[in-house]
């Protein structure tokens, strides 16, 4: 990899400790619309287009628009409870911004709960770019929105690195020719991570923040 210019984070699961805020807000309309709940498994499922779409095509375009509503008067009114930063993540972004480095997010969220948790976890000023489902028409695992970033800081792929928790975040990276590290301190995915072809893979926050340290110390 040549010069480190740019590290593209993932949100949910890689910065964020928010997969069980998520799971309770989409139970919350399940619950709600359709009398039932679902698996973890069933809501990861769903994952890829932004939330709006997947309520959408939970409960029919008729109450979309209210059980989106209640899916993020829930999502809000139960994040301070429910979710915060993942520990040690803070002083690696404060130290990629001192050694200049362009940061970034690619999420398959959409702007209305990105903007939520960024600004919920007071990190939102550390992002120079952030590009989320609703940004692109190809949804993770489609590189689009990588390849959004790089052109934005018109970057070739080798001169950046997605940090991501899913096997989305793997296949949208290697559709870029884009290096990726694997994360899987918070990944419900953490097996099939870890069988697949990845640059790097951490199993904690402190072992990506000493692999940054070294390479960029």
């Amino acid at each position: 990899m040549r010069k480190l210019s740019c590290v593209i984070f993932d949100l949910d699961g890689t910065l964020a400790e928010t997969n069980d805020l998520i799971f309770a807000s989409f139970n919350h309309v399940c619950e709600k619309y359709l009398g039932t709940h679902f698996s973890p498994e069933q809501i990861t499922a769903l994952f890829g287009p932004p939330e709006e779409v997947a309520i959408e095509r939970l409960v029919g375009q008729d109450r979309a628009v209210q059980a989106t509503d209640d899916f993020f008067q829930f999502y809000l009114s139960h994040f301070k409870a429910m979710a915060k930063l993942h520990a040690g993540m803070l002083e690696i972004l404060k130290f990629l911004k001192e050694k200049k480095i362009f940061l970034a997010v690619f999420t398959g969220k959409g702007s209305r709960s990105t903007d939520m948790t960024l600004e919920g976890l007071g990190i939102r000023d550390f992002f120079d770019l952030v590009i989320t489902g609703d940004n692109v028409s190809r949804h993770k695992p489609s590189g689009e929105g990588i390849q959004k970033i790089l052109e934005h800081f018109q970057l070739s792929p080798d001169r950046a690195m997605m940090i991501g928790d899913a096997v989305s975040d793997i296949k949208a990276a290697h559709e870029v020719g884009l290096p990726i590290a694997a994360v899987v301190w918070d990944s419900y995915g953490k097996e099939k991570v870890m069988g697949m072809q990845t640059d790097y893979l951490f199993h904690s926050v402190e072992e990506l923040r000493d692999f940054l340290e070294k390479s960029l110390g």
